[in-house]
C-alpha cells in the first residue's frame, strides 16, 4: 500500500521544550505518546510525509497545497526564534496530486499561498518527527532526510475532504511512494473553564466521541459528527482527520491509542494506524454515499409544493438555460400571495448557497420563489454557481417571511421564532431564525452586525419577523 502509516497528533507549541522552558511537564504524557509516534513513523522509513495542518493557508472552497521545492519556518511567535525547521518539499507527488486534481475537476491545487514560511501546526509534529529520524540514522545536519507536502483544509464538506485523501493515495500509487501522513490537529479547545476559550458541554463530548472513534479506527463514523457540534466544541483537527482517513480508504489498519489529554483546557489527543493490505469492507464513502443517495430520495419524496417549485426551477434552468414560467398547476395561494423569501441551498450539510428578499419582489409568493432559487444557486458571490451533478444531494429549503415588525427591543428577540434585521444608516443585515448554533439574541445580533459590516459596539435600528420554513 502506498501509505504504509499515519498519526493523528496535536500542535501546542507549548511541548517544544525552546518554547514551554518547563511548562512542557504538565502535559508530560502527551510528550512522550508523541515521541513513540513519532519513532513509529520514522521505523516505517517513509519515502515523503504528508502533513495536514489546521494552520497551513486556508480557503473556504479550495484546498491549499504548499509550492516550490522547500520551505522552512521558526517558533519565532512563541519566543523561541532559536527553534527552526527546514524541509524538502515532494513536488513531484505535489505535482501529481495537482493534475489528478484538475482531470477530476477538484478543487485543489498551489494557487494563492500568502505565506511559505511553515506554520506551527506543521512545524511541532516535525520537531518531534526530526529527533526520530536522527535517532533511526534518517537526517542529514539539520534537515530531515526525507521530503515532506504540506496540505491545508478548507470550509467544504467532510466528504470533500475525504475524497482530497482519496487522490493523495492515488497519487502515491502513481508515483509507487511509500508515504505516511500526519493529521495534526488539537481537539477541543473547551474542555475546561479555566481554559483560554472556557467550558462548553460539547468540549468532553468531542473528544471522547472522536477519541473512541479513532482509537478503533472506524473512520465512517467521522461524517457522523454535525457541522455545529464541531463549532460549539471549537475543535481544531476533525477536518485534519477527515483528509487522513480518506488517504487509508480500502486499507487495512490497525490502531493503538496512546493518550488524551485535557489539562490545559485544550484537548490533545494521540493514535498512531499501521496500514496493511487491501480491505474491501473499509470503502467508507461508499458507505458514506449510499446512505446519503437514500436519504436524498427521501427527502425529494417528502419535499412540499414550495420545495419542489424550487427544485424544478434550478432542474429547469440546467436543462434549458432560462427561467421557469410559473407553472399553471400550482396552487392559488402561490400564484396570488405576495411576500418576501428567501432560498437555501444545503450539500451534505454545508451551505451552497442562500439568497432572499425582505420584501416582495414580483407578483406572487410562486415567482419569489423561482427568482430567489435562481440567485442562491448562481449568483450567491461566497459561492460558486451550482453544477448540475450537485442537485441529486442539494438539500433545499424555502423560508415565507411574515410583514416585517420594525423598531423592537432585544427583549423581544428570540433566535428560535424571530429573524432579525440590524441596521444603521445603509447598512443593513439580516438573519433568518432557528438557525444551527445561533442560540442567543447576542449571537444573533452579532452575526448580523457581522453581515452588515457594522461594529460591534456600533449601536443599530432592529427589526423582526417570523417565517414560515418550508422543506
Amino acid at each position: 500500500m502506498p501509505v504504509i502509516g499515519s498519526i493523528m497528533v496535536p500542535h501546542p507549541p507549548l511541548i517544544v521544550p525552546a518554547v514551554g522552558r518547563g511548562e512542557e511537564k504538565q502535559v508530560a504524557e502527551t510528550v512522550r505518546s508523541y515521541e513513540k509516534a513519532a519513532r513509529f513513523i520514522a521505523g516505517l522509513k517513509p519515502d515523503t510525509l504528508v502533513v495536514i495542518s489546521p494552520h497551513a493557508v486556508m480557503y473556504s472552497d479550495y484546498f491549499h497545497i504548499s509550492p516550490g521545492n522547500s520551505a522552512s519556518g521558526s517558533f519565532a511567535d512563541f519566543m523561541a526564534p532559536e527553534s527552526r525547521i527546514e524541509v524538502d518539499y515532494d513536488s513531484e507527488l505535489v505535482s501529481e496530486i495537482c493534475w489528478i486534481a484538475e482531470s477530476e475537476d477538484f478543487p485543489a491545487g498551489t494557487l494563492g499561498e500568502r505565506s511559505a514560511a511553515l506554520d506551527h501546526g506543521t512545524m511541532v509534529p516535525l520537531w518531534f518527527l526530526s529527533k526520530a529520524f536522527a535517532e533511526n540514522k534518517l537526517i542529514c545536519g539539520e534537515k530531515p532526510n526525507l521530503r515532506i507536502i504540506r496540505i491545508g483544509l478548507s470550509g467544504l464538506p467532510l466528504r470533500t475532504h475525504y475524497v482530497l485523501g482519496q487522490i493523495i493515495q492515488e497519487a502515491a500509487s502513481r508515483l509507487d511512494r511509500r508515504i505516511a501522513v500526519v493529521a495534526s490537529g488539537d481537539l477541543s479547545h473547551k474542555m475546561q473553564s479555566y481554559g483560554p476559550y472556557g467550558f462548553a458541554e460539547e468540549g468532553p463530548e468531542y473528544d471522547r466521541r472522536i477519541m473512541d472513534v479513532m482509537g478503533r479506527a472506524s473512520f465512517g463514523e467521522l461524517f457522523d459528527f454535525d457541522e455545529t457540534f464541531c463549532e460549539k466544541a471549537a475543535e481544531c483537527g476533525h477536518r485534519s482527520f477527515v483528509i487522513m482517513a480518506g488517504t487509508l480508504d480500502g486499507c487495512d489498519v490497525s490502531p493503538e491509542k496512546l493518550s488524551h489529554e485535557d489539562v490545559t483546557g485544550v484537548g490533545y489527543g494521540i493514535v498512531t494506524f499501521l496500514t496493511g493490505g487491501p480491505d474491501g469492507r473499509r470503502k467508507y464513502l461508499e458507505e458514506y454515499d449510499k446512505k446519503e443517495d437514500a436519504a436524498a430520495l427521501a427527502r425529494k419524496d417528502n419535499e412540499d409544493a414550495c420545495v419542489r417549485l424550487a427544485r424544478l426551477t434550478l432542474e429547469y434552468y440546467f436543462e434549458h438555460g432560462r427561467k421557469l414560467t410559473l407553472p399553471d398547476d400550482i396552487s392559488g395561494e402561490m400564484k396570488e400571495k405576495r411576500c418576501g423569501v428567501f432560498v437555501s441551498l444545503h450539500e451534505y450539510g454545508s451551505l451552497r448557497g442562500c439568497i432572499g428578499t425582505i420584501m416582495p419582489a414580483t407578483g406572487s409568493f410562486g415567482e419569489e420563489i423561482i427568482q430567489n432559487a435562481i440567485s442562491a444557486a448562481f449568483h450567491d458571490p461566497r459561492f460558486d454557481p451550482l453544477k448540475r451533478e450537485e442537485m441529486d444531494h442539494l438539500e433545499i429549503s424555502v423560508d415565507e417571511l411574515s410583514p416585517i415588525e420594525e423598531d423592537v427591543t432585544e427583549a423581544m428577540l428570540d433566535p428560535s421564532k424571530y429573524g432579525v434585521i440590524v441596521s444603521k444608516g445603509s447598512r443593513m443585515g439580516l438573519l433568518l431564525p432557528d438557525l444551527d448554533g445561533v442560540d442567543t439574541v447576542e449571537q444573533q445580533i452579532s452575526i448580523a452586525k457581522q453581515k452588515a459590516g457594522i461594529g460591534k459596539d456600533e449601536g443599530v435600528r432592529l427589526s423582526r419577523f417570523t417565517v414560515t420554513r418550508h422543506k
